[in-house]
């Protein structure tokens, strides 16, 4: 197993923060022009009210002839697999069917992204019908959830992630997979919640991991829109003062699943665009089988070798990076297993599968299922201001003919643009004397901000 060392300081509950080394991992390919998905997002609309959200809840819906032509801009700008279709809440809009029409006869897999308030087993059973390949729902105890779930804490709402992940398996053939915004008084949750998604390892695809991030408006740093400054208020992502934490990384949180479960082990992930050893999206894979009247069981992790090897074999028959694997690969962990002849992790797993049928014989006929733990780093503002963003990231949406980070949507259509941050006790750039980025006298001055590589500024 790869080595893992331990960082020095200390993180939630003492929890040792583990130094994780980009080096040893596989570094995913993705890239603004070759992808595994893009975000589409066919309304505003919304019935709840996250605490993390990143979109203004206006309650508009794009037509079908809008929802086309971002289609057409994805097309234009990147090679992908699916289609995340979002929003809002994408349940509300009123032709969502037909969007999944619409994204099917484009070529690729649709997805639908949902908090599931507005899911039917009717609804479900059209979706697929019209060519729907899997769902992603968000459950999180920061979404403002009305009726019985109200003021649920994240452990107890896993009976309604439960009731999700069996409705979909009811319908069968589709991807089943939660998301969840970390805050600070969630995240040591975290260790029991990748316990629960092992448990139902047979209806839960993947598990996702969201680190909470917030703008402050009486914080640190000032913004700025080509030079000028600019109040961050009219954002949604916006608070005056933040009363959770907006920092936490995705080492703190392995290293606190560690505690629970040491050969936790990462094997891929995507870099920042001002630091490219941070892990702004990070991977991990398992195999294993559920919980039905025995314990569940996990025989082990797959290595970056695995990693690199499904990702670029796709691209290699298929033209794209994979993002959504059919249903039925993901129940294929025997045959996967062969695997092993190149890729150390897979034989690990091949050894505990051979130790655990020695010992339970009967098992033999047990599917062994695949399940991704993802984490993912939003922006993290540096001490001076730079912004490190997801290097290649896949959730990238349509804005006036661009592909743009969906996360900071909102900048372009309220600012027409990114906004830059600068410490509010840096000196100006132009070296003449201003004491503060407040006080400063040659804004106009300032360099802009350098360009993306993989997204329009």
């Amino acid at each position: 197993m790869r080595e893992v060392k331990a960082h020095h300081r200390r993180g939630l509950q003492g929890a040792p923060l583990m130094n994780l080394d980009h080096r040893t991992l596989y570094r995913l390919p993705w890239n603004a022009s070759d992808n595994v998905l893009s975000w589409l997002e066919p309304t505003n609309k919304c019935n709840l009210s996250c605490d993390g959200c990143y979109r203004e809840n206006d309650g508009t819906h794009k037509s079908l002839a809008e929802v086309q032509a971002d289609l057409d801009v994805f097309r234009k700008w990147r090679t992908y697999d699916s289609v995340s279709i979002a929003g809002g809440d994408p349940l509300l809009h009123p032709e969502i069917v037909e969007i999944i029409r619409l994204v099917v006869a484009d070529g690729h897999k649709p997805i639908i992204n949902t908090n599931g308030v507005a899911l039917t087993r009717a609804l479900l059973e059209d979706m697929k019908r019209a060519g729907l390949v899997g769902l992603t729902f968000h459950v999180d105890s920061h979404q403002g959830r009305p009726g019985a779930w109200r003021g649920k804490n994240e452990l107890e709402l896993n009976s309604l992630r439960l009731e999700y992940a069996r409705l979909v398996a009811s319908v069968g053939g589709l991807s089943c997979a939660f998301n969840a915004t970390v805050y600070e008084d969630t995240l040591h949750h975290v260790p029991a919640l990748v316990q629960f998604a092992a448990d139902h390892i047979d209806l839960i695809n993947s598990v996702i991991f969201i680190m909470y991030r917030a703008a402050t408006t009486e914080g640190e740093f000032e913004y700025f829109r080509n030079g000028q400054a600019v109040e961050a208020t009219p954002l949604v992502y916006a608070v005056d003062q933040l009363k959770q934490r907006s920092d936490i990384t995705a080492p703190e949180m392995v290293a606190l699943i560690q505690r629970r479960f040491p050969d936790f082990a990462p094997s891929a992930y995507l870099g920042g665009t001002e630091k490219p050893d941070s892990f702004k999206w990070l991977f991990t894979g398992r195999f294993g089988f559920p919980k039905n009247g025995t314990d569940s069981k996990v025989l082990g992790y797959v290595g970056p070798r695995f990693m690199e090897l499904v990702q670029n074999a796709h691209h290699f028959v298929k033209g794209t990076y994979l993002a959504y694997a059919p249903k039925w690969t993901l129940e294929a962990g025997r045959s996967a297993m062969a695997m092993g002849i190149v890729e150390p992790g897979m034989r690990g797993i091949a050894r505990a599968w051979a130790a655990h049928l020695a010992r339970h014989p009967l098992d033999v006929r047990k599917k062994v299922h695949f399940q991704s733990v993802m984490m993912i780093q939003p922006i993290d503002v540096l001490a001076d201001g730079r912004q490190n963003m997801c290097d290649g990231c896949p959730d990238v949406t349509a804005h006036d003919g661009q592909i743009v980070w969906s996360c900071r949507l909102e900048e372009y259509r309220k600012y027409g643009g990114l906004v830059s941050c600068a410490p509010k006790a840096q000196a100006c750039a132009s070296a003449k004397g201003c004491s503060t980025a407040a006080s400063c006298a040659h804004v106009g001055e300032r360099p802009a901000a350098p360009a993306r590589a993989d997204v329009v500024a």
